[in-house]
């Protein structure tokens, strides 16, 4: 059995999805983030920088429970579980990887600044709304160029879309549209339809949807000082 600890945030479906997609089962352990449940000392053992998702699978490569924690890598655990998603080719592998970390450390990050200072920041500050706006559209543009002349992202399906879908499903919070980038609108559309990716997704879709505004203890469980 696998223990999903999750909230219903872009780095969260990375995993309702892979789970989907590699028919696993496991079972879902809420972590509101915007109740503080990330600062838990029990969650903390198990993700100790108090950020969604992470896992424990009772059936580690050793027979014994392991913890992962950073979507990334519990995305790499499960495709070097299961041997799919990831090619084994040394080549192929290294593509895949590569698209991994530049969601990772590249587009993760700047659209969820993005995100922040578009939505969530106390006070509008242009200049950090037209700084994440356009590096936004910069991103959008390095995928969109990378899918001029393939289907996803590094070969075949893999870990790299997977982890990239879901940041960019909420596209408008980021200052995009789409129909700007024909490309990634291609793909975008081909990944949202795969029946994994709509049952990934589903996971916990009934709950209430979440606003964190300035002030409230929302707010500073996600922002503030206690973040």
């Amino acid at each position: 059995m696998i223990d999903l600890y999750f909230w219903t945030t872009p780095n969260g479906y990375k995993i309702t999805i892979m789970l989907a997609e590699l028919g696993l089962h496991y079972r879902v352990l809420p972590i509101d983030i915007t109740k503080g449940d990330q600062f838990g000392p029990e969650f903390l053992k198990i993700s100790p920088n108090n950020k969604i998702p992470a896992i424990v699978d009772h059936d580690g490569p050793d027979g014994k429970p392991l913890s992962v924690f950073e979507s990334g890598a519990i995305l790499l655990y499960f495709a070097e579980k299961t041997g799919k998603l990831l090619p084994s080719d040394a080549r192929a592998r290294m593509e895949v990887i590569q698209w991994l970390m530049f969601q990772m450390g590249g587009a993760g990050p700047m659209l969820g600044q993005a995100h922040h200072f578009r939505r969530y920041a106390p006070e509008q500050i242009p200049y950090a709304v037209e700084r994440y706006t356009k590096e936004a559209a910069r991103l959008y543009g390095v995928i969109d160029r990378r899918l001029a002349d393939r289907e996803y992202l590094a070969g075949d399906y893999s870990i790299a879309d997977i982890a990239t879908f879901p940041w960019i499903r909420p596209y408008r919070w980021q200052g995009q549209e789409l129909d700007t980038y024909p490309n990634l609108k291609r793909w975008f559309d081909a990944i949202k339809v795969r029946p994994a990716v709509q049952e990934g997704l589903a996971v916990m879709s009934e709950t209430k949807k979440w606003e964190a505004k300035p002030g409230t203890e929302s707010w500073k469980n996600m922002f503030g000082a206690k973040a």
